[in-house]
């Protein structure tokens, strides 16, 4: 009986052991925050943004310097639904990284990372050649703005000119008017029936 208790200790004390080793080799993963940097691929292109920023489900490079027409919001993903991240300010500048669903603009900064690969003996076949001239395009998105909300920085000023409202040229009503002495004339006033020398 005695023998039995001390190989249940001794398995007791085993099994503590392995469950204490076993815990002590598992990492936490990293607790994941708004701020907090993660990369996506979608279309064959690199997203990079923060966690609280969606990636976009379909994506169409632009990467095109773009002016705000008005003081828009920046959504956390293409939709009137998510967070507001900023706000446009009107006349700005911004790039434009892509076109996304709900035909939305994505804003952020594009990189480009060259990846380059050399043969060892020095000499290039048409292979390496083209695998050299390969470029991987990474881009960091920022958030998301409607379509209407921004124009092409070249246009711009066209844009806004065009938007304005225009101004309406008085319809000079007929004057009734007189000469009086050859020299000057008088005309009546058509709102109040006065008349005025001149």
């Amino acid at each position: 009986m005695e023998h039995n208790m001390k190989k249940m200790v001794k398995l007791r004390i085993a099994l503590g052991l392995m469950f204490v080793f076993s815990v002590a080799g598992c990492k936490t993963p990293p607790k994941m925050t708004d701020d907090t940097l993660v990369t996506s691929t979608v279309d064959g292109v690199v997203i990079s943004h923060r966690y609280a920023i969606k990636p976009p489900a379909q994506f169409s490079p632009v990467n095109e310097t773009y002016r705000a027409l008005y003081p828009a919001s920046v959504m956390s993903h293409p939709g009137y639904g998510g967070k507001v991240v900023e706000t446009l300010k009107t006349g700005e500048s911004y790039t434009v990284i892509g076109q996304v669903e709900n035909n939305w603009l994505a804003l952020g900064e594009s990189t480009q990372a060259a990846t380059e690969s050399q043969p060892d003996n020095g000499a290039a076949t048409v292979k390496d050649a083209s695998q050299s001239a390969t470029t991987k395009a990474t881009v960091k998105l920022t958030g998301y703005v409607p379509f209407r909300a921004l124009v092409k920085s070249e246009l711009y000023d066209q844009t806004v000119k065009a938007d304005q409202p225009k101004r309406r040229v008085r319809s000079s009503k007929k004057k009734t008017c007189v000469a009086v002495n050859g020299d000057s004339t008088a005309c009546q006033n058509s709102t109040n029936g006065t008349w005025i020398i001149n």
